[in-house]
């Protein structure tokens, strides 16, 4: 039986633009990225050079402080560029893509008898290891440290995020078997929403079912973590993506790398919203086509409009992201009277706007800040949309104080920067907070080593 925990803190944003399941197949682009940056707290090291001729499941690059984690091509072709910025920075491994694919066998193997060690080695040898996240410090994990569990959240509920449930179709055999080889390693924690109905998560095996019943983010895995099993100094939780885990059981299942998956095209300024049958890495262009209304100035971003970043059409999809959204920019709007006006299309949490006495609706939200940078209030408006055992405020004043002391006290390490996207946007003193947090967990490990 599941456990049901009920969450009230929160904020769900109704937007304009929600995918329809239908899945279309994007374009086959002649080139593929993988991008390194996908792989938050990973120090690239690239193992190819240009010209290099490479199959899928070959190691384009590895983490230098762990050679054994290697990140493996998401296709087979020839290495076009490896692509750097500033101070040589490495910003992308481009592949010339085959018509037809080559994949690196690395042999099917039978789960059931499975143990946790040769679990981790498969994982690094096909080069799908550096998927996995930990906390504390919501960066990629290494396997020199064993988590004390394992957390996988398959309810997404930031605004236009995509549902996982249709991404699930077709792949309930794998997701099972990714699930079964997890909890070889550790205790693994399903998490997922009321309203999922699939059997491949209510009736999933080998996991224990936590029910998450509240608005967003209660499907963000910290949130999850923090009201199943938290997390304190010195222990480690891995927290996986619920589309890792299809890879995962992919590669056991038939010996290959296969990292095919449904990005959700959402937002208003989408002309259809939809899936898109794509690869990670696929160009940009290649999954939106010629799907984006132009009439306007046009913000593409890869991820949810809460936690995503800015791309153009000429990036490529990263390896964590299922939805590419388009809203408008908002710069170039001009409103008669300013904040004066009674906003009845715009959306306020706190009721300034009479958009509320409309009852639910879908909004259609631009980029623009609304306010500038000013000292904090402390309100307790973060906390009101945190629904996690810490006090958001107290921890950011902390984090910018630089005190680590303080920090620790206050919950650090069980947080991501994820978290904090909802107070970010409902915050009057206009913080970057989630920036801020960043900057206190690479601050923490930094001083822890």
């Amino acid at each position: 039986m599941a456990n049901v925990i009920k969450l009230r803190k929160g904020l769900d944003i109704n937007l304009k633009g929600k995918a329809k399941e239908k899945l279309v197949k994007a374009r086959h682009g002649e080139y593929i990225a993988l991008i390194p940056d996908s792989f938050v707290g990973v120090t690239p090291k690239v193992v190819v050079r240009e010209g290099d001729i490479v199959k899928a499941g070959d190691a384009l690059f590895v983490n230098k402080h762990y050679p054994e984690v290697k990140f493996a091509s998401p296709v087979s072709g020839s290495i076009e560029a490896v692509v750097r910025g500033e101070r040589r920075k490495v910003l992308a491994i481009k592949v010339r893509s085959d018509k037809e694919q080559n994949y690196v066998d690395f042999g099917k193997q039978d789960v059931s008898g499975l143990d946790g060690d040769t679990a981790i080695n498969k994982l690094l040898e096909a080069g799908l290891f550096g998927y996995i996240n930990q906390l504390p410090y919501a960066v990629s994990t290494n396997p020199s440290e064993k988590p004390k569990a394992i957390f996988v959240s398959a309810l997404r509920d930031k605004p236009l995020a995509s549902d996982f449930e249709f991404e699930l179709q077709g792949n309930e055999k794998d997701f099972q078997t990714g699930l079964t080889v997890l909890s070889r390693i550790a205790k693994t924690y399903l998490g997922i929403g009321m309203s999922q109905s699939s059997t491949a998560l209510t009736q999933a095996n080998d996991v224990e079912i936590n029910v998450f019943d509240g608005p967003c983010p209660a499907g963000n895995v910290s949130v999850q973590v923090n009201n199943t099993c938290k997390v304190n100094k010195g222990e480690i939780v891995w927290t996986v993506d619920p589309m890792n885990v299809i890879f995962f059981g992919r590669l056991f299942n038939t010996g290959h790398v296969d990292l095919k998956r449904k990005v959700a095209v959402v937002g208003s300024m989408v002309k259809e919203p939809q899936y898109v049958d794509t690869i990670i890495g696929a160009n940009i262009a290649d999954i939106i086509s010629d799907n984006i209304c132009m009439n306007k100035k046009v913000r593409i971003i890869g991820g949810n409009v809460l936690t995503g970043t800015p791309i153009s059409t000429n990036d490529y999809i990263g390896a964590n992201v299922s939805e590419i959204t388009a809203i408008p920019e908002g710069d170039d709007t001009n409103e008669m009277f300013g904040w004066i006006m009674p906003r009845i299309k715009q959306f306020s949490k706190n009721r300034s706007y009479f958009s509320w006495l409309l009852g639910k609706r879908e909004y259609d939200i631009d980029c623009r800040v609304k306010g500038g940078e000013r000292r904090m209030i402390m309100s307790g408006e973060y906390d009101s949309v945190l629904p996690m055992d810490i006090y958001g405020e107290f921890l950011i004043k902390a984090i910018l104080a630089g005190d680590i002391d303080r920090m620790e006290q206050l919950g650090i390490y069980e947080v991501a920067p994820e978290d904090f996207a909802l107070a970010e946007f409902i915050d009057s003193s206009k913080l970057e907070l989630q920036k801020i947090v960043r900057e206190g967990l690479d601050m923490l490990r930094k001083e822890n080593g």
